[in-house]
């Protein structure tokens, strides 16, 4: 929050982010596209021209990448677990530093929000067998046309797999590195694995893993402690989704919990804390007096993102409630989205029927205001 003596910062204001100065702070948020490499959910040559065509974010968050084959929970979604995956992810990550530009992987276990089908047949995990009402996309192999289908009620992890998944998300960050990642972003928000074992309403568990705030934030604490071990708190970073209702993740103790959690990466001193808001009709507001309070437990750096416009984007910046906003349809269907924003000029609009899965229409045919003006 702003004091009298200070000057309000805007979304082009310079800021030094991740060891660079930067002239705005538009993020690139990251958008499941569903355009891997089959068989090996494995990056191709299409992805790196996609993210390359938005180098000029502040930073690239990219589509959430599963850390391991049980983390998977949607179809054609890439993977960061096979020495295929890392190779593709170089070809990425090169094209989009030949650009100037800064990328961080998302690393992804959905948790619950997946199907036997990807499992062979086994149910998805979760750290407790609730029942809950959630979806995912999946192609069906007989038409090869992808469809929202519905989660079935998943097994509970033990405490070993719960160790199991921990050292996943290490190898995983250790890969991202190697295949010329600046760093990885967990994604611990929209009702996956993390955000699960942060939650009452799907964690039920009576261990050292459940129960109270202090338990339900283990793993969560865990994950951070080996990823930032692996590959340093300056190259990890977080995504959290304090007002998620959806997908049977409304949880009277959420705000307190993700406010502790804060604290928590604070004192690690990871990269930046990300925050989705949620941007559906009727969603539940993000109020202000909880922004004051992760501002005052998290000192570093605070994204936020969900359906922001250049004048809320202004607002929440200069407020001192973030210090960087991204987007993600607006990023999707305009390459050069900080110029637009910066020069006022208008918006392409977003294709949805083309966000999951397909070719190089509704991902990288979209043209900048210079290609479109010819």
């Amino acid at each position: 929050m702003l004091t009298n003596n200070t000057t309000p910062n805007t979304l082009f204001s310079s800021f030094t982010f991740l060891g660079k100065e930067h002239p705005h702070r538009v993020v690139m948020a990251p958008m499941t596209r569903a355009r891997s490499t089959q068989p090996g959910d494995i990056p191709n040559q299409m992805n790196a021209l996609y993210y390359a065509q938005r180098a000029s974010a502040a930073l690239i968050i990219t589509e959430a990448t599963q850390i391991s084959p049980q983390g998977k929970g949607y179809s054609y979604t890439p993977g960061i677990h096979s020495e295929e995956q890392v190779k593709g992810w170089r070809i990425v990550t090169k094209a989009v530093h030949s650009k100037g530009g800064k990328i961080f992987l998302q690393l992804w276990h959905v948790g619950r929000m997946s199907h036997p089908d990807f499992h062979q047949g086994d149910l998805p995990v979760a750290p407790s067998a609730v029942p809950f009402k959630g979806q995912i996309w999946k192609v069906d192999p007989a038409t090869d046309k992808g469809v929202m289908v519905d989660c079935p009620t998943p097994r509970e992890l033990n405490k070993e797999e719960i160790a199991a998944i921990i050292q996943d998300y290490r190898h995983a960050a250790q890969n991202a590195m190697d295949a010329g990642f600046d760093g990885v972003e967990i994604h611990g928000a929209n009702g996956y694995l993390i955000d699960q074992f942060l939650r009452t309403t799907s964690n039920t568990r009576q261990d050292q893993y459940g129960g109270s705030r202090e338990h339900r934030l283990r793993f969560l604490k865990e994950v951070v402690i080996a990823v930032a071990d692996q590959i340093g708190p300056l190259h990890t970073a977080i995504r959290l989704a304090p007002f998620l209702t959806a997908r049977g993740m409304d949880c009277s103790d959420i705000l307190p919990t993700i406010a502790d959690a804060a604290e928590f990466l604070d004192k690690i001193g990871i990269a930046y804390l990300h925050l989705v808001e949620a941007d559906w009709d009727d969603a539940p507001t993000f109020t202000e007096s909880f922004r004051q309070t992760i501002r005052s437990r998290f000192s570093g750096p605070i994204i936020v993102a969900g359906k922001y416009s250049l004048s809320r984007a202004e607002w929440v910046i200069s407020n001192g409630y973030a210090d960087l906003v991204a987007f993600g349809r607006d990023f999707v269907a305009n390459p050069d989205l900080p110029k637009r924003l910066r020069q006022n000029l208008p918006l392409s609009p977003f294709d949805g029927s083309t966000l999951f899965g397909g070719s190089e229409r509704g991902y990288s045919d979209y043209p900048t205001w210079e290609e479109a003006s010819y």
